[in-house]
């Protein structure tokens, strides 16, 4: 078991500054960071850059863009200029790799066709500028309790029917077994998404229950919960993906701990349940 491709989600051990996540990644061996636009605008992208690049981190994606949905056009366009600045940031960060969380219903609305059109409406402008910058675009669908308010994109299958409107190396997906470990079509997804070159990135969380009030941070620890992880690793590889595996908990119980601990029992359980 090898943690080659392992890396590490930053929103895992949020509580760790950029400095004291670069340093516990270089001290455990851990070879990859999956970055949030939040913290590294707070230290600072270059800065950030510089960084990672320093202790020869790979950082694998940005997380977020997205936020397509609204109907306002300055709202629209505003959310459009918000994502060329994240095209721009991961460029500067050297990650080939901007994750998208698509957006909810607006405000008032039930539309949800409208809803994933005007998606793709958003992606027609953006594919090209982010290719032109070496980035591509990860469209991420969510578990369908998030369809109302933070993603109308709820399964692999309606992911890749807009991804698919797009060439593979503007517009791919995001496969991650928190949000699709219950579709029995994923597999057949994610080797519909691999035969195209569409699988841009792939994440890891388990799934426990009660779920937390609220949900949001309720992603649990690999091997607390579900899913069985090596079967989704086992999916994705079928499919062709070598790629790197990031493990991404939004977890309120996790960050109340030291976060080099958490870091370290992360590692562990990556390499028992999905190395």
């Amino acid at each position: 078991m090898s943690l080659a491709r392992f890396s590490i989600n930053q929103m895992t051990v949020k509580q760790l500054s950029m400095p004291e996540l670069v340093e516990a990644c270089r001290e455990l061996g851990v070879p990859g960071v999956g970055l949030w636009r939040e913290p590294v605008q707070s230290y600072g992208v270059e800065a950030t850059a510089k960084l990672v690049r320093d202790a020869g981190l790979a950082v694998t994606t940005l997380c977020r863009g997205g936020f397509f949905t609204a109907i306002d056009p300055d709202e629209r366009a505003r959310a459009l200029d918000d994502n060329r600045a994240a095209i721009d940031e991961a460029a500067t960060l050297g990650t080939d790799t901007l994750v998208l969380v698509s957006g909810g219903l607006p405000a008032g609305s039930k539309d949800l066709h409208g809803a994933r059109e005007r998606i793709a409406d958003a992606l027609a402008e953006l594919g090209p500028y982010a290719a032109e910058r070496g980035v591509r675009l990860a469209i991420e669908p969510l578990h369908p309790m998030y369809a109302s308010d933070r993603c109308v994109v709820s399964t692999l299958a309606q992911a890749l029917d807009l991804a698919e409107r797009f060439p593979a190396d503007q517009v791919g997906v995001t496969v991650d077994t928190y949000h699709i470990w219950w579709d029995d079509t994923a597999p057949a997804q994610i080797a519909r998404a691999g035969a195209s070159g569409r699988i841009h990135t792939f994440q890891l969380a388990d799934w426990t229950t009660p779920l937390p009030e609220g949900v949001l941070n309720g992603r649990g620890q690999i091997g607390d919960g579900s899913i069985d992880m090596r079967e989704w690793r086992s999916h994705v590889e079928a499919a062709g993906y070598d790629g790197p595996i990031e493990v991404e908990l939004f977890n309120d119980a996790l960050w109340a701990r030291d976060g080099r601990e958490v870091l370290a029992e992360t590692v562990e359980r990556f390499l028992e349940h999905a190395g």
